[in-house]
């Protein structure tokens, strides 16, 4: 017989979400409390959203809080990382080269030197 420990999320008696260890499940707790404030914070906006936007919202605020606060911070989209992959446009491979015994070549990433 196993024994696991399990962390349980709770709110307003519901269970939210379990974890395996207490640091992800206090992570994700600080995001639900964040989440709710920013949802009564954003009820008082001049702007009407329909029922339950509020909250979605919120939750995708707290979600990329990071993001969020390096745009308040400085004004711009951080980059990403990915950005400069999908810059580049990748080969496509006609069904007649697929159907080749021939292994399609994939371009190759440039990364720059640090």
């Amino acid at each position: 017989m196993a024994v696991e420990i399990k962390y349980v999320v709770v709110r307003e008696g519901q269970e939210k979400m379990s974890f395996a260890s207490k640091k992800d499940a206090d992570a994700y707790d600080k995001m639900l409390d964040l989440a709710e404030v920013l949802s009564d914070w954003l009820t008082q906006s001049p702007i009407a959203l329909e029922e339950g936007q509020n909250d979605v919202l919120a939750m995708w605020m707290a979600e990329n809080k990071d993001v969020l606060s390096t745009v308040l911070k400085s004004g711009k989209l951080p980059e990403l990382e990915t950005a400069t992959a999908a810059d580049e446009t990748p080969e496509v491979v006609t069904e007649e080269e697929a159907s080749d015994d021939k292994v399609a070549e994939h371009p190759r990433k440039r990364t720059k030197a640090a």
